[in-house]
């Protein structure tokens, strides 16, 4: 039970509120694909689907639920324009909501949001602010601005007409999968899984529905103990879509009794998972749109097949898409990093790379260091950065290079 100093909001989103978000939606949001993921189905043991929300309009689900708010709006309303906080995916959506509907778009962004997000707002439209840290200072500046110029706050996540228009992505998955068992979604502020939780246990309320969060912005567990929102003290994740610090209270609300579960992955995890996505299921996919498949790959939950995950943005910024593919790879065993000590004489860097490439391996960077205080006279250390086949082909090499003579140490430095 919520303790004592906690009143539940009394608004309440209903399936009816859903369907007519869906009606509204027409022509505006797409019905995105479900497509078969075997690696998955493999790992579940049965059908498993990817609801691919990275393919909607503007990169993610987001428009369905700004669209649905501004939408709503009065005339009086829309003339004073609208006003939003995100790190991205939100913005993107309220940017073509509010181009589609014809009102002014201001959003406030962190300073650290994606240069390529920030980029898609300003072409939607909308007027962008960079200020603070985290989305939660940012919608703190979003609020003020309501305050000062009459600006209709889009919320994120906390408002029943944004739950009602994310809900419209459970109405097609029903429709896409009827025989759907368990429906896995990342999870942020919570209007989405609130949405779903709302039209899925409406219509089939035998299905398990599972919330997953980057265990670095971790709120959604924590305030389920708590029987009330807790804000975080601190965030740390790669998957700055869902890096929300205290879940809506309204969302709560809806999420605490429709939710079955809600587990967390860790960032090794989410690197997997866009790898595994971006090689198997040719789809570009954003860290906090992975989590669901990150969840059912680490196996941190059981799941009864047939599964649908949901892909639920894919605007990443190319230059993390390469560190995070290069991380993926590491965590796959895939992208070996040592440090090797040998003879500094002519032809030995040649001899190491002989023996590497020998074994099978793809060197693809070096570093040769001959001054640090730790080497003796005579002495080189070469860092090297490997392709290799997987944890096993890496354990072969380090195996087979030690077995030659050479020093080998895992380079901490760059891992």
């Amino acid at each position: 039970m919520p303790p004592a100093d906690w009143t539940p909001p009394t608004e309440e989103v209903t399936l009816a509120d859903i369907e007519a978000a869906e009606l509204g939606l027409a022509g505006v949001a797409r019905m995105t694909p479900l497509e078969p993921c075997r690696p998955l189905s493999a790992r579940v043991g049965g059908p498993a689907w990817l609801k691919c929300e990275n393919l909607q309009r503007a990169g993610s689900y987001k428009v369905r639920g700004a669209y649905t708010r501004i939408s709503r709006l009065t005339d009086a309303e829309r003339a004073n324009g609208v006003v939003a906080a995100s790190a991205g995916n939100h913005a993107q959506g309220v940017a073509v909501a509010a181009s589609l509907i014809g009102t002014p778009a201001t959003v406030f962004m962190p300073v650290g949001a994606p240069l390529p997000k920030i980029a898609a707002t300003r072409g939607y439209g909308a007027d962008i602010h960079l200020i603070g840290e985290t989305v939660d200072e940012a919608l703190v500046e979003a609020e003020n601005f309501a305050r000062r110029t009459g600006a209709v706050l889009i919320h994120p996540f906390d408002h029943p007409d944004v739950i009602a228009g994310q809900g419209t992505v459970g109405l097609e998955i029903l429709e896409q999968c009827p025989d759907v068992a368990t429906v896995v979604v990342g999870v942020g502020g919570g209007g989405l899984i609130s949405g779903l939780g709302v039209a899925l246990k409406a219509l089939r309320p035998d299905i398990r529905l599972i919330g997953v969060q980057a265990v670095g912005a971790a709120a959604v567990p924590a305030s389920l103990a708590a029987g009330r929102p807790v804000r975080l003290a601190a965030m740390s994740t790669i998957a700055d879509g869902i890096a929300v610090g205290r879940p809506g209270e309204l969302t709560f609300a809806h999420l605490s009794r429709t939710v079955d579960e809600v587990v967390t992955v860790t960032e090794e995890d989410i690197s997997r998972a866009l790898l595994m996505l971006l090689e198997r299921s040719k789809l570009v996919v954003e860290p906090a749109g992975a989590v669901g498949v990150a969840a059912l790959m680490a196996g941190v939950v059981d799941v009864k097949p047939p599964v649908v995950v949901l892909l639920t943005g894919g605007n990443i910024d190319p230059l993390l898409m390469v560190r995070v593919i290069e991380h993926g790879l590491a965590a796959a065993g895939r992208y070996l990093r040592i440090r090797v000590r040998c003879g500094d004489r002519p032809g030995q860097l040649a001899a190491l790379l002989a023996e590497i490439a020998q074994q099978g391996a793809n060197v693809v960077d070096v570093e040769h260091q001959r001054h640090d205080q730790r080497l003796r006279l005579g002495e080189v250390e070469v860092g090297l950065a490997v392709e290799t086949r997987g944890s096993e082909h890496s354990d072969h090499l380090v195996t087979a290079l030690r077995e030659s003579g050479y020093t080998v140490t895992p380079d901490r430095a760059l891992d």
